[in-house]
């Protein structure tokens, strides 16, 4: 019966087996979130420009989204 030898403990959680560095920094999250809304922003303002009656499905599911975002904000 051979032993298994233990993983090493020296590798850290965000490393990859083969020593690459996988964390993700802050702004790799928070700065395509913050485009992501700026431009959902900008759709739903257009939005408002061309549909003076009711609008499409397309600009009532934006406006409820534009909606939901600005009860959010302090």
């Amino acid at each position: 019966m051979s032993a298994r030898s233990p993983r090493p403990l020296s590798r850290s959680a965000g490393t990859a087996p083969g020593g690459v560095d996988i964390r993700l920094p802050w702004w790799g999250i928070a700065l395509p979130a913050l485009a992501f809304a700026a431009l959902l922003l900008l759709i739903s303002g257009s939005a408002d420009a061309h549909a003076a009656e009711g609008g499409g499905a397309l600009s009532q599911f934006v406006g409820a989204v534009r909606h939901a975002l600005l009860d959010q904000l302090p």
